[in-house]
């Protein structure tokens, strides 16, 4: 602001009095040449002020004003007189302007006192030169009453001004330390996020490692059991059914391995095309190998039954996963049923159902995170469905549970489809174990 009034008041007044000067054929009023040159000054100190703005210089550059001004001022009035500068009283709001907004209310009302000091000498003047003292103290009384209530009013705004910029700076500086703060607090909750991080990672990995001691600990056990018994065994009737203890025993470790190697995504994805029941159907000595004795298996297949696109050793470890879940549920016998049918022209529907003990909603919304398991302290990795889920959403496919304690557990899957072919035929003579 300061640098255009600078500018306005180095060029306007100068091209006024270059117009009075060479556009005008009016003769010289007495004083009238002092007065130009009073004026040229102020205009070659507000030249120099914008030129120290530009340099950075405001306080130099605003006081310069001002001073010459206040310098100026009165001994204009007292050479020409009140009348002849009446064009130019508007200018000298500007300066009272500049003193408040720019300096101060001291230097403000400093203008002022001077403004009233030169009206005051130059009626003095004008009464001398003309007479009728009353007139022209009324009209220098109504002037300095005007310039009073500008005052006045550039006083209380510029208050008003400064008090508000002082509010917001403290405003300003209390955020920049609220600020401060909440970085601080950030960097904080981002440290103890990263621990906390660290932490659960070692208190997962702890349980996995729990898990897996746990269950190949037990897998162990088994084929110990099994294969001392075997030797011990006269009849080849005898140790062959140890052996095929043996053999249920390694497919549980490998199964377990699986899942390990899926959660890791440490093994090769080789993407084939097949027929969703006719895989089912194949697994069916497996899967009475891997559930407990008295789980019956039972099978519906629609009419025709689509081929899906997908790893089919992950497939099988997929059913395997859902199986052994379903098995621990149902550790005094049960049903477990799968059936397949055709959802829409482009997905298949794979339904695993178990007649076990079921779940409750808090535990049925966590089936899925890797880790979770309701099993004992130590038994069980929790990675089963989560390596499902994993599996299924590979494929563009999706899974989902419906369950309630006492009514058995259901798990849909839905998998795209590649083309509708007759359903294979279901295994016959479910067996009981």
């Amino acid at each position: 602001m300061l640098q255009l009034i600078s500018l306005l008041l180095a060029v306007l007044p100068t091209l006024a009095w270059l117009y009075r000067a060479f556009a005008l054929d009016i003769p010289w009023r007495p004083g009238e040449l002092t007065s130009m040159a009073l004026s040229l000054s102020v205009c070659a100190a507000a030249g120099v002020s914008f030129v120290l703005i530009r340099l950075g210089r405001f306080a130099w550059a605003s006081r310069l004003l001002l001073v010459v001004f206040a310098v100026t001022v009165i001994p204009a009035y007292m050479t020409t007189g009140f009348g002849a500068q009446r064009f130019e009283q508007p200018v000298l709001v500007i300066w009272m302007a500049v003193a408040a907004l720019v300096v101060g209310r001291a230097a403000l009302w400093l203008m002022f006192a001077s403004i009233v000091a030169a009206f005051l000498l130059g009626i003095t003047v004008d009464v001398s030169r003309q007479g009728d003292a009353a007139a022209l103290y009324g009209d220098a009384a109504f002037s300095v009453a005007m310039f009073l209530m500008i005052a006045i009013v550039l006083d209380r705004s510029s208050v008003a001004l400064r008090q508000s910029l002082r509010e917001a700076n403290i405003r300003g500086d209390q955020l920049q330390e609220a600020n401060h703060r909440l970085l601080h607090e950030i960097s904080e909750r981002e440290r103890a996020q990263e621990q906390l991080v660290h932490a659960q990672k070692i208190e997962a990995v702890g349980r996995l490692a729990g898990g897996v001691a746990h269950d190949f600990g037990n897998l162990m056990a088994v084929i110990s059991g099994y294969a001392r018994k075997g030797l011990r065994a006269d009849a080849a009737e005898q140790r062959q059914k140890s052996l095929e203890g043996i053999e249920a025993a390694a497919r549980r470790a490998t199964l377990l391995t699986h899942k390990l190697m899926a959660f890791a995504r440490q093994d090769d994805y080789v993407e084939e095309t097949f027929d969703a029941a006719g895989a089912l159907a194949d697994l069916q000595p497996m899967l009475r190998q891997l559930f407990n004795p008295g789980v019956e298996l039972r099978y519906e297949f629609g009419a025709t039954m689509p081929q899906v696109q997908m790893d089919r050793n992950r497939f099988e470890l997929m059913v395997l996963n859902i199986a052994a879940n379903a098995d621990y549920a149902m550790p005094l016998g049960g049903i477990f049923s799968l059936r397949v049918e055709q959802d829409d022209p482009n997905h298949v529907v794979l339904e695993f159902s178990d007649t076990g003990a079921g779940m409750g909603g808090e535990v049925l919304a966590h089936i899925f995170d890797p880790f979770f398991t309701t099993k004992p302290a130590g038994q069980g990795t929790g990675l089963g469905l989560s390596v499902v889920r994993d599996l299924v959403t590979r494929v563009g496919g999706s899974i989902s549970a419906r369950s309630g304690v006492g009514v058995g557990t259901t798990l849909s899957v839905r998998l795209p489809v590649t083309g509708a072919y007759p359903a294979p035929p279901v295994p016959s003579h479910p067996e009981i174990r």
